[in-house]
Parts: C-alpha cells; structure tokens; sequence
C-alpha cells in the first residue's frame, strides 16, 4: 500500500515523517499541480501533493486533475485521502467539523473529466464513488482524536471560483446535498478511472449563503477556521495512515481496485494506440491483458 495526501501544502509537516524527497513523474497529460513528496511515517510510504501547487496559485478550474492522478499512479499510490475545504449545507455540521463524503453532486463544467475518450472509451461505475474501507479507517483515527465527524456526507461540486448565490445554497440544499466545494471532482472520477481508492475528507470552513441571518461568505473568515482545520488535518492523516495500512488487504473489499475489470468498451483492434499508450499508467492492468 501507498498512501496519497491530496490537500494544502503543509499537510506533509507530520511528527515522524521521514525520508521525505521530491518525486516529478512524467505524464502525458501535463505537470501537475506541485513535485509530489515522498515519504514514510513508520511503515507506511507516503505521497503528498498540494491540490492548488505552491503557494495557493491555481484555481479550481486551473488545476490538472488528469495529471495530479496520473502522477500518482505512476508513483505507486493505491490510496488517497482527499482534504478538501468546504462550506455546509446543514446546521449540524458546524465550521470546525469533518465530513467523510459518500456521495456527490457534480456541477462543473470546464474541465477534463476522463482519462478514456475517442480512441478508447471506458465507463466506470460512480454508484458509490468513495471508498467505504477507507472512511472505516479514518472514522476510527477521528473517533480517538475526538474530532467531530459525519460518517456520511454528499458534496456538491461547483465550478467557481465565485461562491454561489443565495437561491443556488438553498436549491442544493433541496437537492440534498450537505457541504458544497469547488475541487473534488474530477478527482474523484480520474481516482476511479485510475483504480485507486478514494475518499475525500471535507473540513467545514463556513455556513454557506443560505443562512440569511449571516453575513455572506468571507474569504478572511473561512481561512481563520481553515488554520484552525489544518492542525486537526494533520493529526487525522497521521492517525489514520496506520490504521489504513492495517485494514487493506491484497485487493479493496470495495471494489475500487477492479473499477476498469468491465469498464472497457471499445474493441481491441479498433483502440487508438497513442491514446493506449497515454493510458498505460491508469489503465495498464487491462490493457495489457485486453490487447488481442
């Protein structure tokens, strides 16, 4: 097991992380984000990479979701913790609280969205797309650390980079959804498509609009209790990693490991062998046995 951190750049500032080194693969689908980090905490080997790269300078539409994942599979990662900041939806889930998301809404619009496409077309199933053994384990980390967490949890994804308006808060909230953010997909998608476990861990910054007794949403705000949020990150990653790596076994219960076993629809001698190629750190395990 390879255990990947998706989050702010200074989530790698662990007690006990050692070894640490600057890995850039590369992927042809571009650079991503940052040099991802390398390291061990005890036995397990560590990946980082800060989603919006050095100093915070890409948006959410700006980042290369395709090359951050391709990246990570080409070093080895098979599972991936993504921290993500988020506003609520819900009163109960206050600023300060952890949410482990089970399911999303996705509403953005402009970026990339699959590895596969003309040349080589795949559909992998999205029904429940967060890994269910990851969220056992990082429940178990927050429940010793006494951190406030929601088992379960739907995030909606919008485009941004604006927040949204007072009538699209409350229409998500009629849609069920219970944080909202601006980042997790595609990412959870390409982890899919890339066969690699995932599950995002939203921080709650912030009461979105639809509270109409609050002021709007404050960027000065939200990074107050985002610095508050990070240490608790911090403390969680170190807490779960071990637990991680005791609960996996050769394959993931879940299934995210085998996402692509039926997920290949185009015919072997009608796939484009330069998209073939492109794929062969993603999708590398079918591929090669799919080629006659």
């Amino acid at each position: 097991m390879k255990l990947g951190i998706i989050g702010g750049s200074g989530l790698y500032d662990l007690p006990g992380v050692q070894d640490l080194r600057e890995e850039m693969p590369v992927s042809p689908f571009g650079e991503p984000s940052a040099p991802l980090l390398c390291g061990r905490l005890g036995d397990v080997e560590l990946v980082f990479l800060p989603r919006h790269g050095d100093g915070h300078h890409l948006s959410p539409t700006g980042i290369n979701y395709r090359a951050n994942i391709d990246c990570m599979k080409r070093l080895g990662v098979t599972d991936i913790l993504s921290l993500s900041a988020c506003g609520s939806l819900r009163e109960d889930m206050a600023p300060g609280d952890f949410v482990l998301v089970d399911q999303f809404i996705d509403r953005t619009r402009q970026r990339q969205q699959s590895f596969f496409g003309n040349g080589l077309v795949a559909h992998v199933s999205m029904a429940d797309p967060t890994c269910s053994r990851l969220a056992t384990s990082v429940a178990r980390a927050a429940k010793s650390l006494d951190i406030t967490l929601h088992k379960t949890g739907t995030y909606l994804v919008m485009e941004g980079p604006q927040f949204s308006t007072r009538a699209e808060s409350r229409l998500y909230r009629q849609w069920g959804a219970d944080v909202i953010g601006m980042t997790n997909m595609p990412e959870a998608k390409l982890s899919r498509e890339a066969e690699i476990c995932y599950l995002t861990v939203a921080m709650v910054t912030d009461y979105d609009c639809w509270r109409t007794d609050d002021a709007q949403v404050d960027v000065t705000a939200i990074l107050k209790v985002l610095a508050q949020n990070a240490e608790h990150a911090r403390a969680l990653v170190a807490e779960a990693a071990p637990l991680i790596l005791e609960e996996r076994g050769a394959v993931c219960v879940a299934g995210c490991d085998r996402a692509l076993d039926t997920a290949l629809i185009t015919r072997p001698d009608k796939r484009d062998k330069i998209v073939a190629k492109m794929l062969e750190a993603v999708a590398g395990r079918v591929l090669a046995g799919n080629s006659e």
